[in-house]
């Protein structure tokens, strides 16, 4: 699978589906231990395997893979049966639009830097980097974060290295209002807009998913072959 494909398997997501029907479900707001968190089965199922499964095939494979430890959870936090498993799908599938532009991410990196020239695991997420790059003998570490005041998306990560540098990746990206409406009353671009659309890294596809472009993979890798780059040590 490449970027081209994982970019088609975004579009046919049906995003305002999924904010009607889970924005308002917030009950599974704890803090879930590493066992049953959503990473490993992203990972394995969107990098490692390359498969496109939409979110409820997607939310079977993840809830199949632990089971027990999710009712362990449950039963840990005594919060009744009914109410935790109504929660968890919109706590899962919060993680997993998130994560998806991420490895989308991932996809588009390595289109330019080259076929398997990118990592993305579980581990380097704890470790505060959400994939690496190998350019030549240089090692990359990208950590993206989208610029908002929601705090249903993750904050950035602290990495636990002193050793590394990290390039992040931060976007910011409008209210849907903004993208209905962009105009001011004077006919000139809203400021949220015009910071959007001036930014040729990212740009929003017709259902509203924000990805990436290979604009700012191709800087990189141009700053690489001019010498111009760090020769970041690998990061273990």
């Amino acid at each position: 699978m490449n970027a081209t494909i994982f970019e088609e398997f975004l579009q046919k997501v049906d995003l305002n589906k999924y904010r009607i029907k889970y924005q308002p479900i917030k009950l599974v707001e704890m803090d879930m231990p590493r066992n049953i968190q959503a990473l490993d089965a992203l990972y394995e199922v969107y990098w490692t395997q390359r498969r496109v499964l939409g979110f409820e095939d997607f939310y079977d494979y993840y809830k199949n893979s632990c089971t027990k430890e999710i009712e362990d959870f449950r039963q840990k936090t005594t919060m009744c049966s009914e109410c935790f498993y109504r929660g968890l799908p919109a706590r899962i599938y919060r993680t997993w639009a998130s994560i998806i532009t991420q490895i989308h991410a991932g996809y588009v990196a390595e289109q330019v830097f080259g076929s398997g020239s990118v990592s993305m695991s579980t581990e380097l997420d704890h470790k505060g980097i959400d994939f690496s790059a190998q350019v030549d003998g240089t090692y990359l570490y990208y950590q993206v974060k989208k610029a908002t005041h929601s705090r249903e998306v993750r904050v950035s990560k602290k990495v636990d290295s002193q050793n590394i540098d990290i390039i992040l990746i931060e976007y910011e990206v409008p209210g849907a209002a903004v993208f209905a409406a962009p105009y001011k009353r004077d006919g000139t671009y809203k400021a949220a807009y015009s910071r959007f659309i001036q930014n040729k890294s990212i740009k929003r596809l017709p259902n509203g998913f924000v990805v990436f472009t290979p604009y700012m993979f191709e800087q990189k890798k141009a700053e690489l072959l001019a010498g111009g780059g760090a020769s970041y040590k690998a990061f273990r």
